[in-house]
């Protein structure tokens, strides 16, 4: 048996040290979620009587759809836009393409804080100065500041897939005389199925938990999961809070799951598996 080198032993110590620092503290609230008593701080015994709060509780229960709601149709919004917009971007690059690019790229990069100062004020102005009811909804307004970021996030999913598969077989239906509305339902939106679910997926998933943001422009009545943790840490975090959080991590695990078996299915390697679900 060939013997490890140095070099190998401190790199998988080191590896080990890493994913410990990284996943130990979810470990603990996974471990905290089972505690019987009234904080987590103080462990009282194992139970199940936390997980029953999402039921018990209607405050936790609302916040918890709060969040699956705004998450939902955030996902949709931003798939829909997000999908137009990477199959422009690759279908018909050029100029006005880098620039949006660019524009793209300054939503992906820009702090939420800034984007949450920038919209609290907006969001007040439309719906009070202007009395469009519809941005005085916390829904809406949640719904709007969640999908900022992930339409940017899908457009670069949908661009980069499409710019990979040759564009011949929208040429083929064109000569056969396909209406451009038929080529885009019968050839490119195929195409960019793979790219088009996974960017569902992933834009559910930034929705969930995104905190600052949501915690400008929420209204009382509409308040997200994140946004109640954060408000709940005044009074201490109890075992509940661990409880939904666990739920909440296996409902993202979940989606990530199927994002990697269809990108998969798709012909994806792990490599850029990897990539699409960092936003690369």
């Amino acid at each position: 048996m060939k013997q490890r080198s140095w070099s190998d032993v401190a790199l998988t110590v080191w590896g080990v040290a890493v994913f410990a620092f990284l996943f130990l503290p979810i470990a603990v609230i996974i471990m905290s979620s089972f505690n019987t008593g009234r904080l987590l701080v103080a462990w009282d015994g194992f139970g199940f009587d936390a997980f029953t709060a999402l039921v018990a509780k209607p405050a936790i229960r609302d916040a918890v759809l709060v969040s699956i709601q705004t998450g939902l149709i955030a996902a949709v919004l931003a798939t829909l836009l997000g999908t137009l917009a990477g199959i422009a971007m690759a279908r018909h690059p050029g100029r006005w393409a880098l620039w949006f690019i660019g524009l793209l790229l300054l939503v992906s990069v820009t702090p939420e804080i800034v984007d949450a100062v920038a919209l609290l004020p907006w969001l007040v102005f439309l719906g009070q100065d202007l009395g469009l009811a519809i941005f005085s909804d916390g829904i809406v307004r949640l719904v709007i500041g969640h999908s900022l970021f992930s339409i940017a996030v899908v457009s670069y999913i949908v661009r980069a897939r499409l710019v990979g598969l040759e564009g011949q077989l929208e040429e083929a239906s064109a000569d056969l005389y396909a209406k451009p509305l038929t080529t885009f339902r019968r050839v490119t939106l195929p195409l960019a199925m793979p790219a088009v679910l996974a960017g569902f997926l992933l834009s559910f998933t930034l929705s969930l938990d995104n905190t600052v943001i949501a915690a400008f422009v929420q209204v009382s009545g509409t308040t997200p999961w994140p946004v109640y943790v954060l408000s709940a840490l005044r009074s201490g975090l109890r075992p509940e809070i661990a409880a939904v959080s666990t739920i909440m991590l296996l409902l993202t695990l979940v989606a990530l799951a199927l994002v990697a078996v269809v990108l998969r299915r798709a012909g994806d390697s792990a490599t850029q598996i990897a990539r699409t679900m960092t936003g690369n």
